[in-house]
């Protein structure tokens, strides 16, 4: 028998208009994008034709940007609470899986296990949590507080909050409720565990009021790339979405997490390493450019100024000469590896401000490609197969077309290829994805006390 050939994960990570900063000015852009139902229905079931893995949102708790005047000339001030949303796209879709980031930073874990038991029963087994924490002052300030939480602190509560998340998962096992009216037997009260935690961050008794999924459990997904992230992803994550520029720096970070899951017990297949990617496609290299150079042209200098400062940990860069040197910036409490990456990115290319913020407006720190589809899926073919990634989060440049350029000039090359599949093999988010259902623990003591 023939061992399968292993194939590429694709996400279509939407946002809004699109992810270059200034998609909204497109010409083909949907403005109202972050309030238009219709058009999150069309996306996702764009992507399900095309038999994405899954559909993933990002989200904030704060419009973040503290400079109005930058946040009035982008698009990114308005967008639907992600579960929701997701909620509402499992009905008009049946097969993709549904991706939501929620932060462990201001919710609590019993409301957040609830909501996404609920999306995955709702969905059939197709939810996946986006495990983050969040890392600005502006949600520090709509949760009574006057400052984020510091870096190792959030860290912290974030493990304790995934253990508790699970373990309320796991309130009942799969066969808990016989709901037998002969008998009158609802549910099997020997098949209820209530979880009874007491830890630093949580007090949780439990058990959760949702049965357990038909994927056992949500797909754990997860962020991070500090040195506290990828501990944390090596640990919980079964997912990681991740930015890097360059392809050494995606070998040698799944090189680093495939290691480390094993010291947890782990298989390294049990987590699949996403990198984000940005892809402008053009039939011709010559075409590709010109839609590139159309979304530069767009973009205003006081946005560009302001997005570096969100993503270098809320360093103003407005008093430095915008044609001079990024300055050394000082640590930031925020996004760590981002503001690394950024600052890596400026010194190794000699970058200026200016070209600072032009290099990083479309993919915010992800590769970005621009070419051919031979070219796009030579790059994707290489770090998939040459140790970088097991998929890709693809960013689409505006929406809709830049999702429709991907699936419409990349996809059939990647399939030629035997790198992405022509038809979903299974239901759930877990058996697209190739991971493994979670026996219920109890279930699974029960067997090896048998075999025992």
């Amino acid at each position: 028998m023939t061992t399968p050939k292993k194939q590429i994960k694709l996400g279509a990570f939407l946002m809004q208009t699109g992810h270059h900063i200034a998609a909204w000015r497109h010409p083909d852009a949907q403005e109202d994008a972050g309030i238009n139902f219709r058009h999150y229905v069309q996306l996702a079931q764009k992507a399900e034709a095309a038999k994405f893995d899954a559909v993933f949102l990002a989200d904030g708790v704060a419009v973040r940007s503290e400079n109005i005047e930058a946040l009035a000339r982008t698009a990114r001030s308005e967008h639907f609470e992600p579960l929701t949303l997701l909620s509402a796209l499992a009905a008009v879709t049946d097969r993709i899986g549904l991706i939501a980031t929620a932060s462990t930073s201001y919710h609590e874990p019993y409301n957040l296990a609830r909501k996404f038991a609920s999306l995955d029963q709702i969905s059939g087994g197709r939810a996946g949590w986006n495990l983050v924490t969040s890392a600005t002052k502006a949600e520090a300030l709509n949760f009574n507080r006057a400052d984020q939480y510091a870096h190792a602190d959030r860290y912290r509560r974030a493990a304790e909050f995934h253990d508790v998340v699970t373990g309320l998962w796991d309130s009942w096992e799969d066969d808990a409720f016989v709901r037998d009216k002969a008998s009158g037997s609802y549910f099997d009260a020997d098949k209820l565990h209530p979880l009874n935690h007491r830890g630093t961050h949580f007090q949780v008794r439990g058990p959760l009021n949702v049965a357990r999924s038909p994927q056992g459990r949500p797909v754990v997904v997860q962020a991070g790339a500090s040195e506290d992230g990828r501990e944390l992803a090596a640990r919980t994550a079964e997912v990681i979405f991740v930015a890097h520029q360059t392809f050494a720096e995606a070998q040698g970070f799944y090189a680093d997490i495939k290691a480390r899951v094993q010291q947890y017990g782990r298989h390294p297949d049990d987590v699949k390493i996403m990198p984000g990617i940005f892809p402008i496609v053009g039939r011709t290299q010559e075409e590709a450019d010109a839609k590139f150079e159309q979304l530069q042209s767009l973009i205003d200098p006081v946005v560009g100024l302001s997005l570096l400062a969100g993503i270098s940990g809320g360093v103003d860069l407005s008093g430095y000469p915008v044609d001079g040197p990024l300055p050394e910036l000082p640590p930031t409490e925020g996004p760590q590896s981002r503001q690394r990456l950024l600052i890596d990115l400026a010194r190794r290319d000699g970058l200026t401000i200016r070209q600072l913020y032009l290099k990083i407006a479309g993919a915010r720190g992800h590769q970005q490609v621009v070419g051919t589809p031979k070219t796009i899926a030579d790059q994707l073919q290489q770090w998939f197969e040459e140790g970088g990634a097991d998929g890709f989060n693809i960013m689409g440049p505006w929406f809709p077309g830049g999702l429709d350029d991907f699936i419409e000039l990349v996809l059939p090359e990647l399939r030629r290829r035997g790198l992405f599949r022509t038809e979903y093999e299974g239901r759930t988010l877990r058996e697209h994805l190739g991971l493994a259902r979670p026996q219920h623990p109890a279930a699974r003591a029960r067997a090896q006390a048998l075999a025992a």
